[in-house]
């Protein structure tokens, strides 16, 4: 029996139609049912739903054998006990760092030497920072991000970006990229080496389905 954690939210979305072209389709809609277990129309495969930062955590102790997760969290937390082994080109997104408006005007990342930075991603912040030399006094924070600048909490902020329309309409600019997002399938170590059929076989066919995709 192999298990897959999936992210619950909008990174499902994007998986479910991915897993239906490889050919594998969870017996019950994740988003109806109250059952965190689902059978799949695989009788030696069944998911696990459970929030985005949990799911490398059941990857990594092998609760679940596989699992989709975000690099964002993989960069964050680290991957041991993990394989990343396929970017599945969804749930795409970018890490920033933001500033408000008026002090972007002005503003010369090559100068800078010390910031105060609220984010939810402290170690990608650090790592990022110290390879530039510049010292950082991080605030974190799990939400709302942007109102930070506003109240004078930090100067800027490192954040997850889509559109950057919640930026604009707080008055923020992307001031520089710190890495491109996607989802990720993930690989207990151990699993890899005890199923590696059932496992190979899966991932060939999601590499399958991810190469139509980006040709489509």
């Amino acid at each position: 029996m192999l298990t897959v954690a999936l992210s619950k939210g909008r990174i499902l979305d994007q998986t479910l139609p991915l897993f239906a072209a490889a050919g594998i389709e969870p017996a019950a809609d994740p988003a109806a049912s109250r059952k965190l277990i689902l059978d799949s129309n695989h009788h030696d495969l069944r998911f696990l739903v459970v929030r985005p930062a949990d799911v490398a955590t059941y990857v990594q102790y092998g609760a679940a054998d596989a699992g989709v997760v975000g690099k964002d969290l993989l960069m964050e937390n680290g991957g041991e006990g993990l394989y990343e082994l396929l970017d599945l080109g969804i749930s795409r997104c970018r890490m920033v760092v933001a500033e408000p408006a008026e002090l972007a005007a002005g503003d010369d990342p090559s100068r800078w030497t010390r910031l105060r930075i609220a984010t939810k991603y402290p170690n990608i912040t650090r790592d990022h920072f110290a390879a530039k030399g510049v010292q950082t006094e991080i605030i974190k924070l799990y939400g709302s991000m942007e109102l930070a600048p506003l109240v004078h909490l930090s100067d800027r902020i490192v954040d997850l970006v889509d559109t950057g329309s919640t930026l604009r309409a707080n008055g923020l600019v992307e001031i520089e990229l710190i890495a491109d997002i996607t989802a990720r399938l993930v690989v207990n170590r151990a699993s890899m080496k005890l199923k590696s059929s059932p496992l190979g076989t899966m991932i060939a066919d999601l590499k399958a389905a991810v190469a139509a995709a980006s040709a489509a």
